[in-house]
């Protein structure tokens, strides 16, 4: 068996389309252009790449786009202090801070500082626990682009058993919750799970978030399962120690053999991410003047 390959990219470059016809149509039907601010505290090469991109892509979308870069010795009470101004402007619908934030400042904080229904990383505290609920809430943009991901291939995911491989706030648990409300059956597993191999053959669905190159092997997906990678680690490459290579949690060239559909490293998750970013925005500007909700682009 050889996988299908998930194309995250060329899904991506759909979900980023959506986005900019409701744009176009927020601006033509109501004078309305959903704005995102994104903060960046320091000077780390990758927040400043990633940055970068999302703010490309916002002007690619037809939306407006704030960048806040800040010295790494900025106070928290000064990034308190412009998180509350971007609260307060109309013209801002959506709040990113990126993190990480440097050691002196309080990343909860700051987070829950944001106003959650501007909050399009779906991070505050309320965002989580609306979520945990079953209500509607922002979503974090990683699970929700892997979501999107499951449903295009599987149409509907009730009564699939799906492993969720990590458990952290960002990724592992509220990917769990989606599942759960999309009517999956969900164990999530972690680095003290006994016998992880036996119970990751068991996914219909295997979502992996651990930070761990190539942890899963092969031998660990059930054969057709769907095969979520969400990892991104740079090791060093194979055939050139002087240069590195970027890889997943799973081990693709293995897994691809065994799973019916996977998705690469890169070109998988990555893209979606970035993009239910922008999804997110928009969604917010709507909810922010009781529109209606894009379709699509929520969970």
């Amino acid at each position: 068996m050889t996988a299908k390959i998930i194309d995250g990219k060329a899904f991506a470059a759909q979900i980023r389309e959506k986005v900019a016809a409701h744009v176009a149509r927020l601006k033509s039907d109501h004078d309305m252009v959903p704005g995102l601010a994104v903060v960046l505290v320091g000077e780390d090469p990758a927040s400043q790449v990633y940055v970068r991109n999302k703010g490309k892509q916002t002007v690619e979308a037809g939306m407006a786009g704030f960048e806040h870069k800040l010295d790494a010795a900025t106070s928290e009470e000064d990034i308190l202090r412009l998180v509350d101004r971007l609260n307060a402007d109309p013209k801002v619908h959506g709040i990113l801070v990126q993190l990480p934030l440097p050691d002196h400042v309080d990343s909860s904080k700051v987070i829950n500082r944001i106003n959650p229904a501007k909050d399009v990383d779906g991070f505050h505290i309320s965002n989580v626990g609306l979520l945990g609920t079953g209500q509607k809430s922002m979503v974090p943009c990683t699970p929700l682009g892997c979501l999107m991901m499951l449903r295009d291939h599987h149409g509907s995911l009730s009564g699939l058993n799906a492993v969720v491989l990590g458990r952290s706030n960002i990724v592992g648990k509220p990917m769990a919750q989606l599942l759960l409300a999309d009517n999956c059956t969900v164990t999530i597993a972690h680095s003290r799970t006994k016998d992880l191999a036996r119970i990751c053959r068991g996914a219909d669905i295997l979502v992996v978030a651990v930070g761990r190159p190539e942890m899963v092997q092969g031998d660990w997906v059930k054969p057709g399962a769907t095969v979520i990678d969400v990892g991104m680690n740079r090791i060093q490459h194979p055939d050139n120690p002087d240069k590195t290579k970027l890889v997943g949690d799973v081990d693709f060239a293995a897994a691809a053999q065994v799973a019916g559909a996977i998705t690469p490293v890169p070109g998988g998750v990555g893209p979606m991410t970035i993009a239910c970013l922008l999804a997110n925005t928009v969604t917010a500007c709507c909810r922010a003047h009781g529109l209606p909700e894009p379709q699509g682009l929520t969970a």
